[in-house]
């Protein structure tokens, strides 16, 4: 059976998917679509907190579906943005897990992770899936990964 590691950057598959469809991501139904026939070795969503109720209820549910949930505080700047990321946290951790597992499957559309797909794929020889909103998916992502699934109405809240 095909052992997978299950990286969600939760911040970009949020705001892409509300950009483009203004509707939310259905945790549930990727869950039952990417575990299909598959042994899940490692399933993380990282996430950045807020400390509000409505963020926490998410987040339990996460782990209901079998998430763990990485949080890293939100940081406003003193100029009005804001910094919340976790990309060095999940390419530690899909480099680490890639050991123990056929395929990374990586929820974002975020190009700064070609590099890692690239790395993922020819130096440790797994399979990449990149799940993604089309629209908003960096075509160096998109062209790193060994086969890209978009983010479309199935995968969507109704």
């Amino acid at each position: 059976m095909e052992k997978i590691a299950i990286l969600v950057d939760v911040q970009n598959v949020y705001y892409t998917c509300r950009q483009i469809y203004k509707r939310n991501f259905d945790y549930n139904k990727f869950w039952s679509e990417v575990t299909n026939g598959r042994k899940v070795v490692k399933a993380v969503a990282y996430a950045i907190e807020r400390g509000d109720r409505k963020q926490y209820e998410f987040q339990n549910i996460l782990r209901s579906i079998g998430f763990e949930v990485r949080l890293k505080p939100f940081t406003q700047r003193s100029d009005g943005s804001a910094k919340g990321d976790w990309d060095v946290g999940i390419t530690i951790d899909a480099m680490e897990y890639s050991s123990l597992v056929d395929t990374i499957v990586l929820v974002s559309g975020d190009g700064d992770f070609d590099i890692l797909a690239h790395k993922l794929r020819l130096d440790r020889g797994k399979k990449v899936e990149v799940y993604g909103v089309p629209e908003l998916t960096a075509a160096s992502l998109f062209n790193a990964s060994s086969e890209f699934i978009p983010i479309d109405n199935k995968l969507l809240l109704k």
